[in-house]
C-alpha cells in the first residue's frame, strides 16, 4: 500500500511537471517576437533545426531559444521550414513566426517603373535594388534584348510596361524585365487589335512609338488623344513631326537641359526636325493611356501645340495661331521668372 502510494505521488509530480512544462512552452510559443520593428530574416537553404534556433538567438529574434526543440516536438508541422527572406513584424507571435517559414511565403519587394521613363532608368533602379540578382549590370541594350529573346529588337526601348513588380529575394533582373515585356507585348497586341481604322500606322511596332511620343509630350490625360491626333495629322499631311522629346532622346548623355541649335539640326534618326515620320524605336514606356489615345485619337484638325505654361497644351489648326501661341507662353515664363526674382 505504501508503495502505491508513493508510485501515486510520483506519478502526480510528474503531471504536475510536465503540466507546467507544457504551459510554459505554450506561453513561449504564444508571446511575441524580441523585435522593436520590422525585421527581415534570411534562412539559408539546408538549416535545420538547430541552426534555426541559432539564427533566431542569435539575432536577438526571440529569447527562451530552449523551448524551441520541444514545440518543434510537440507540434511537428511547424518544424517543416523553408528557405527564404522572410518579413517579421512587431507583435508577432512565435508561433505565426514558424508557421511563417513553414509556408514559405517569402517577403516581397516592390520596385516601380513609372510611365514615360527609359531603359537606362530601370536598369539603375535594378542595379540599386537590394535582395535582387544582378545579372544585366553593365549591359548595353542590345546586350539586355539579346539576354530576354528579343532577337528582331537590337533596342528594347518602350517594350517594357511600367508598373510595381514585386519580387523576393533572389530573384534576378532578368526575370522582372521578362514579365514586364510580357504584359507590354500583351498590352501593344491587345490595343493593336482594337485601333481605329485608316491610321498611318503599319505594324504594332508604330503604334508603341507613337505612344510613347504622346506619353513624353503630356501627363494630362484628357490632352493624350489630342497629342495623337496633332501628331497623325502631320504624318497624313507628310509634315514632320518636331518633337523635342525626340532630339533630347537622339542627344544621349550629351543632353543637360537645353536643346542646342545644332541638336536641332543635327543628322540623327531620332531627329524628327530632319527626319520624316516616326523615330526607329520608342523613346520611352508608355503607359495604357497614351497606347489607347496612339490606337484612338481625337479627331481634330490641330497640326500644332506648345505649353501653355499651366501644366497643360494649346493645341492651333494653323502656323500663325501657334506663333500666337508661343508668344503667350513665353511672356508666361517671363513673367514667373521675373515674379520669382523679385521674391
Amino acid at each position: 500500500m505504501k508503495k502505491m502510494k508513493i508510485g501515486a505521488l510520483i506519478v502526480a509530480l510528474l503531471a504536475v511537471i510536465l503540466f507546467s512544462m507544457w504551459k510554459q512552452l505554450q506561453q513561449f510559443a504564444e508571446s511575441p517576437l524580441a523585435i522593436g520593428q520590422e525585421t527581415l530574416f534570411t534562412l539559408p537553404a539546408g538549416t535545420g533545426r538547430e541552426g534555426l534556433e541559432k539564427l533566431l538567438t542569435e539575432q536577438q529574434v526571440i529569447t527562451r531559444g530552449q523551448w524551441l526543440p520541444w514545440l518543434f516536438y510537440l507540434e511537428p508541422a511547424l518544424a517543416s521550414f523553408k528557405a527564404g527572406t522572410y518579413r517579421f513584424m512587431p507583435g508577432m507571435k512565435v508561433r505565426e513566426m514558424l508557421a511563417l517559414l513553414a509556408s514559405g511565403k517569402e517577403a516581397q519587394f516592390p520596385l516601380r517603373f513609372v510611365e514615360g521613363s527609359r531603359l537606362r532608368d530601370w536598369m539603375e533602379i535594378l542595379r540599386t535594388a537590394p535582395y535582387l540578382k544582378h545579372t544585366l549590370e553593365g549591359k548595353t541594350p542590345q546586350d539586355v534584348a539579346e539576354s530576354l529573346g528579343l532577337k528582331d529588337k537590337n533596342n528594347p526601348e518602350g517594350w517594357f510596361y511600367p508598373d510595381t513588380y514585386l519580387h523576393t529575394a533572389g530573384m534576378s533582373d532578368k526575370a522582372i524585365l521578362q514579365r514586364a515585356h510580357q504584359r507590354m507585348e500583351k498590352m501593344v497586341n491587345d490595343v493593336w487589335q482594337g485601333r481605329d481604322e485608316g491610321l498611318p500606322y503599319q505594324t504594332a511596332d508604330e503604334l508603341l512609338i507613337m505612344a510613347s511620343l504622346i506619353e513624353k509630350e503630356t501627363a494630362v490625360s484628357d490632352e493624350r488623344p489630342l497629342v495623337a491626333s496633332v501628331f497623325i495629322n502631320r504624318l497624313r499631311a507628310g509634315m514632320k513631326l518636331q518633337t523635342d522629346p525626340t532630339v533630347i532622346y537622339g542627344m544621349g548623355d550629351s543632353y543637360s537641359g537645353v536643346i542646342t541649335r545644332s541638336a536641332l539640326e543635327a543628322a540623327s534618326p531620332y531627329n524628327t526636325y530632319v527626319i520624316a515620320g516616326l523615330p526607329p524605336t520608342p523613346i520611352a514606356m508608355p503607359g495604357k493611356a497614351s497606347l489607347e489615345a496612339a490606337a484612338h485619337p481625337a479627331k481634330t484638325d490641330y497640326l500644332y501645340f506648345v505649353a501653355d505654361g499651366k501644366g497643360g497644351h494649346t493645341f492651333t489648326t494653323n502656323l500663325n495661331d501657334h506663333n500666337r501661341a508661343v508668344k503667350e507662353y513665353r511672356s508666361t515664363q517671363a513673367a514667373a521668372g521675373k515674379e520669382k526674382h523679385e521674391q
